[in-house]
């Protein structure tokens, strides 16, 4: 049951089907609220009270808009490795976003090239420049946070308590984050 009192959000999650985004959805509904899920395949998933699925992805600025629809937050996972598509993932999500009324974004990827830029080449630092600018000119409430490095179930639960933390308090807005488990 839940309690009238308890603000709920309906959160929108791209890239659901990680380990990351499976204990997103967990800590989701364990604190009640609703997490509209946006996959590739719907026959792949149970249902479960409080979660939804939709058909869709971050192809392009229709794609994204028609997934957040409904939501009153969006956590992105992004997949790590190739800077390049998860700049046009973001470019997408963010014109998507830039439609609906959904203001807080929680953008998960691969942006260590913030935190040690002469690791990376100037064509990555570029991609990330792009995502950060990006962010920086939106109407959006944005945390960027660097993809955790594979943990085990009990390290994804403590980043996703986090990550709800974060939604819950408002925390974080226009900030790059690392956790440290």
């Amino acid at each position: 049951m839940k309690n009238a009192e308890t603000p709920v959000f309906k959160l929108v999650l791209f890239g659901a089907e990680s380990s990351l985004g499976n204990a997103l959805m967990s800590e989701l509904l364990a604190r009640q609220h609703e997490v509209i899920a946006v996959v590739a395949d719907l026959n792949r998933h149970a249902p479960r009270p409080g979660l939804h699925f939709k058909i869709g992805g971050l192809d392009d600025a229709d794609q994204a808009e028609q997934g957040a629809a409904g939501g009153s937050a969006v956590i992105s996972l992004l997949a790590p490795g190739d800077l390049a598509a998860q700049a046009r993932a973001s470019e997408a999500l963010l014109a998507g976003l830039a439609r609906t009324t959904i203001r807080r974004l929680l953008l998960v990827g691969d942006f260590d090239v913030l935190n040690v830029p002469g690791k990376y080449s100037e064509v990555e630092r570029e991609w990330v420049d792009q995502v950060v600018d990006g962010l920086q000119r939106s109407t959006l409430r944005w945390t960027l946070i660097n993809m955790p490095p594979a943990l085990a179930e009990e390290g994804l639960a403590r980043v996703a308590a986090g990550m709800v933390d974060m939604l819950e308090l408002d925390l974080h807005r226009g900030e790059h984050l690392n956790f440290v488990v």
